[in-house]
C-alpha cells in the first residue's frame, strides 16, 4: 500500500513538472539576449564614440555612425510591422476553446514579455538617457545626430516599442481577458513611453532654436519625464493579469479545500 502511494506520488510530481506554466528557458534567454546586446553596444560606444563620433562631418563618422543609423531605422520598421502581422495572423479565433490550464500558460508567458519590456525600458529611458546627458556635458553638440542620440533615441527606445507592441498584440490575440477590448492600462503602459520618440523631434527643435543647455531640468526634458511616468499604468495592468489569474485558479483550489 506504501509502496503503491510513492509511485502515485511520484508520478504526480513527473506530470506536474511536465505541465509548467512559466516556461524559464525563454525568460533566461530573453534576459541574456537583451544584456548581451546592450553589452556589445556599450563597448561599440567606447570604442567607435571617442575615434569617430567627435566631429559629425568626418568621414569615419559616416562610416561607423550614420550607417549604423541607417540600418537600425529600416530594422525596427521592419520588425515593427513583422511582430504585428505575425502575431495577428495566428491569433486565437476560438477563445472559448481554451481551458483554464491553457489561459494560465499564456499568462505567464504574457508577464516574460512584460519583463522584457521592463528590461527594454531600463536600456533605453535609464541607462542611454543618462548616459546622454553626460555625453552633452563633456562634448560639443555639433549635429543632432551625434552618436549618443544614434544610440539612445533611434536603437534603444524603438527596441522598447517593439517589445511593448509585442506584448500588447501577445495578450490582445491570445489571452481572453484582453481580446473582449482594449486594456486602459495596457494603452498607458505602451502608448505613453512609445511617445517619448516624438517627442525627440521637439527636444532637438528646441536645442536648436530656444534651449541650448543640456540640463535634465530645462523645460525640453519635461515630455520625457511626463511619458516615461506612465509606464507606472503596468501596476494597473498587472492587477488585471492577477484578477483574472484569481479568477481560473480560485475554482481548483476550493476543489483542493474541499478534500482536507
Amino acid at each position: 500500500m506504501a509502496a503503491s502511494q510513492a509511485v502515485a506520488s511520484q508520478s504526480q510530481v513527473k506530470a506536474e513538472k511536465a505541465h509548467s506554466y512559466l516556461d524559464s528557458r525563454n525568460l533566461w534567454i530573453m534576459v541574456a539576449g537583451f544584456t548581451l546586446f546592450n553589452f556589445f553596444v556599450r563597448w561599440y560606444e567606447e570604442v567607435y564614440g571617442w575615434s569617430a563620433g567627435l566631429d559629425a562631418f568626418a568621414p569615419e563618422f559616416k562610416t561607423y555612425w550614420m550607417n549604423w543609423l541607417y540600418i537600425e531605422s529600416v530594422c525596427w520598421i521592419v520588425f515593427f510591422c513583422y511582430i504585428g502581422a505575425s502575431l495577428w495572423k495566428t491569433r486565437t479565433r476560438d477563445m472559448d476553446a481554451l481551458t483554464p490550464q491553457d489561459i494560465l500558460t499564456r499568462h505567464f508567458h504574457h508577464l516574460v514579455w512584460l519583463v522584457a519590456y521592463g528590461i527594454a525600458i531600463y536600456w533605453g529611458a535609464s541607462f542611454y538617457t543618462e548616459q546622454d546627458g553626460t555625453w552633452h556635458q563633456t562634448v560639443i553638440r555639433d549635429t543632432d545626430f551625434t552618436p549618443s542620440h544614434i544610440i539612445e533615441f533611434y536603437m534603444s527606445y524603438p527596441i522598447y516599442i517593439l517589445t511593448g507592441w509585442g506584448a500588447f498584440m501577445y495578450a490582445r490575440t491570445r489571452i481572453p481577458c484582453f481580446s473582449k477590448g482594449v486594456s486602459l492600462p495596457y494603452l498607458i503602459v505602451v502608448v505613453g513611453p512609445f511617445m517619448i520618440l516624438p517627442n525627440v523631434g521637439l527636444n532637438e527643435w528646441g536645442h536648436t532654436f530656444w534651449w541650448m543647455e543640456e540640463l535634465f531640468v530645462a523645460p525640453l526634458h519635461y515630455g520625457f519625464v511626463f511619458f516615461g511616468w506612465m509606464a507606472l499604468g503596468l501596476c494597473g495592468l498587472l492587477c488585471q493579469i492577477f484578477d483574472d489569474i484569481g479568477g481560473l485558479v480560485g475554482p481548483t483550489l476550493k476543489q483542493a479545500e474541499s478534500k482536507y
